[in-house]
């Protein structure tokens, strides 16, 4: 890679987290505001029931992102990595613009409930492409022995959308009232979205390119290249199986759960989330300095034994909790947990390729188990729940943390790392 001057590198890396901010901000924008909008793509009256219809279309949206992974991976591979981060932003605004325009099912019956889905098929295509890159990306701007300081602000940025989501409906419920927010006023949160997506294209404009050896390799950015790192992939789909499946359960399904499971509060949930991602959002750069004194594959397996001893107890406490106080240190604990995998698996990914399938390979391997095991998670919880069934989840998440520890004691060494 060509050497970057430290103020360029800065530069890039702040330009590319900001965009990967708002292009997550409005993806999850969607699943903090699903209460709020979900009676209106839904002929039922009961909540759960209403839920489980929004947060099924937030699972198919996630079934984009292997399309969008290999649509802007491969891109990226050939043509470089910035153009394929402008590309993905404007996606993802037209996806925002059309939530924040769709009828209402009373309106127009079913045909609204196929918008919301195509509308959510596109913000998917458009952040199934943008992982793979931002992994690539800070992977190849990070120098050796701070890769994973560099890549832990992927999450940083990425929680950092998720905080910006919580925080803006907490700022929302200050203007507008509950039934307000159910009425129209969600609509706004989509607007904005979309013009903080737009605004992103000028900060990515002035981002460095990080790869300069793509043009070396005829085959770049194709699933025949990709063959040959076949064994990396599966390390990658194996890692994010599980990895997913627990950042979902606890970053989203955790708000659910604490409203419909254990009584607590809308605003108060939304309150104890927004104090909470600010701190995991600050753990990341930590946890990344730490991972990279400690060994990215340690982590991991540190994280594969506290998922699968933690997460069912920490949950189950949330129940029992007698004030907010407790209610947030249960919350921490879980984001303590996740803060070994997050901070860590995008450098860990990214390495595993070399340069000509980097983004591809990462952005593949991370899309297709995140939209299985990832982006289903809120509506299979709500499923067994909806049964009679809720713990069951829990023995679910258990067996895919036994598979991410088995996969974590097969990667290679850090020497042995593209």
């Amino acid at each position: 890679m060509k050497q970057l001057s430290t103020t360029n590198r800065i530069r890039s890396i702040i330009a590319a987290s900001s965009g990967n901010l708002v292009e997550w901000f409005d993806f999850y924008i969607y699943a903090f505001s699903a209460v709020y909008f979900a009676h209106n793509f839904s002929d039922s009256t009961n909540p759960t029931i209403q839920q489980i219809s929004a947060f099924g279309i937030f699972a198919l949206g996630f079934l984009m992102r292997p399309v969008g992974s290999y649509v802007f991976g491969s891109l990226a591979d050939k043509i470089g990595r910035k153009s394929s981060m402008v590309f993905s932003v404007i996606l993802m605004a037209v996806g925002s613009f059309m939530i924040a325009a769709l009828p209402s099912r009373e309106s127009i019956g079913d045909l609204a409930i196929v918008l919301l889905l195509v509308a959510r098929l596109i913000q998917g295509l458009s952040v199934g492409g943008e992982y793979g890159i931002a992994a690539t990306y800070l992977s190849e701007l990070a120098t050796e022995g701070k890769r994973g300081f560099y890549s832990s602000f992927q999450y940083v940025t990425l929680i950092g959308g998720q905080l910006l989501a919580v925080a803006s409906i907490s700022i929302m419920l200050l203007i507008f009232s509950d039934e307000e927010m159910h009425e129209y006023a969600w609509r706004i949160l989509f607007v904005v979205g979309g013009f903080l997506a737009l605004g992103s294209l000028l900060i990515r404009s002035i981002m460095s390119e990080s790869a300069h050896e793509l043009h070396k390799h005829e085959d770049r950015g194709t699933f025949k290249a990709l063959l040959a790192s076949w064994k990396s992939f599966l390390f990658v789909v194996g890692i994010t199986a599980g990895g997913s499946l627990a950042f979902y359960t606890i970053t989203t399904y955790i708000k659910t759960f604490m409203v419909n499971t254990a009584g607590i509060d809308k605003t108060l949930s939304n309150n104890i989330m927004l104090v909470a991602l600010f701190v995991l959002m600050l753990m990341q750069p930590l946890f990344g300095y730490l991972g990279d004194k400690v060994g990215h594959k340690r982590f991991l397996l540190i994280f594969s034994v506290s998922a699968f001893v933690g997460i069912y107890p920490l949950f189950m406490l949330l129940k029992q909790a007698p004030n907010t106080y407790v209610i947030f240190l249960i919350v921490l604990a879980l984001f303590v947990i996740l803060s070994f995998y997050t901070s860590v698996a995008g450098i860990f990914k990214a390495k595993l390729f070399p340069e000509h399938v980097r983004a591809l390979g990462t952005g593949f391997g991370y899309a297709i188990p995140n939209a299985i095991f990832g982006g289903s998670a809120p509506y299979v919880a709500l499923q067994f729940k909806n049964a009679g069934y809720e713990n069951h989840f829990f023995i679910y998440i258990a067996v895919m943390m036994c598979i991410v520890f088995i996969v974590g004691c097969l990667l290679p060494k850090r020497g042995q790392l593209n």
